[in-house]
């Protein structure tokens, strides 16, 4: 029985899929990596056909003797946002019976602390980390109180008194607990069918009034309100939106710390974030999609930035 990482991505998401890989192998993780994207193999991933996987165009990069990725091409017109969920059960129930929990990072995430952690928490219940914007949603709150018709829509009924928002990036799941996810894809489906959730975009709209404001993230939310499985959830802290965290950073919004120019940011009062660092220390190995000299480069123009971002604030 194993327990193995997932993401999905396109376009130049394959650099964050490179520091996510890098990050887990350097933490301690050994086994496979199952990676669905839209468009192209990475350009640092030198594949062979797989059609053992039983997936149309699966192809296997062997990183090395303790790490192997399958890439899974997607042919959906979800959005790979709201196809999460699907993605998760497929690996459960069709690519391997004998996966014993399955964990989802969002390919813009920098794992931090030793794998054993992740292992451990799984088996407290559902993994899941808190979102630093409306962290703090009561049961009361209009939002959630409007959620709660979607779950009665679906037949459910409120199981968790979850007062904190969750974000989606980030989602560990032992086969024990597989019905979250099936609660979570057929929250997606309700929202479809009877809300204004479009499968096909990431949100919605910026109108936070919006029941299905953030798309797949809102639905999760739901589910983790109506499943039967246990949950076990972190504060903002575990994917670094506030000090004190140790298990991973999420780099949020845009651009990516692959994308950004850090000199430009700081003059605009935008100082580079844990995020950025953390990236710029797991692109060299085992993955390697930067020189040395390009990284180091980067590295020095962080400090320089985060020394500029001591003027120079946003108002």
């Amino acid at each position: 029985m194993a327990i193995v990482i997932c993401t999905l991505f396109e376009k130049d998401y394959h650099f964050g899929l490179a520091a996510l890989v890098n990050s887990a192998y350097k933490n301690g993780y050994r086994g496979e990596i199952y990676v669905g994207y839209k468009g192209a193999v990475p350009p640092w991933a030198s594949v062979k056909e797989n059609p053992e996987l039983g997936w149309v165009g699966a192809a296997t990069f062997e990183l090395n003797q303790e790490i192997t990725l399958h890439f899974l091409p997607i042919d959906t017109e979800f959005h790979l946002a709201n196809y999460k969920p699907t993605f998760m059960l497929f690996l459960f129930e069709k690519i391997n019976r004998d996966l014993s929990g399955v964990i989802y990072f969002d390919p813009d995430i920098v794992i931090k602390c030793k794998w054993t952690f992740y292992e451990t928490w799984m088996n407290y219940g559902v993994s899941l980390v808190h979102e630093i914007i409306s962290n703090d949603m009561p049961s009361s709150h209009p939002i959630r109180k409007g959620w709660e018709q979607v779950v009665f829509k679906s037949n459910r009924k409120i199981t968790h008194n979850i007062g904190s928002y969750i974000n989606s990036g980030f989602c560990a799941v032992l086969r024990e607990n597989i019905e979250f996810i099936h609660v979570w894809k057929d929250i997606i489906k309700v929202a479809s069918e009877h809300y204004s959730l479009n499968v096909n975009q990431f949100a919605h709209s910026k109108d936070r009034s919006n029941l299905f404001f953030a798309h797949d993230q809102d639905a999760l939310n739901i589910a983790a309100m109506c499943c039967e499985s246990p949950i076990s959830e972190m504060g903002p802290e575990g994917m670094d939106f506030i000090g004190g965290g140790f298990t991973m950073s999420h780099a949020i919004g845009t651009p990516k710390p692959w994308q950004k120019n850090y000199m430009t940011s700081a003059f605009r009062g935008n100082a580079p974030g844990n995020a950025d660092r953390e990236f710029w220390l797991n692109v060299k190995s085992p993955v390697k999609c930067y020189g040395d000299g390009y990284i180091k480069l980067k590295q020095l123009s962080i400090k320089t930035a985060a020394l500029i971002g001591r003027f120079y604030k946003r108002n």
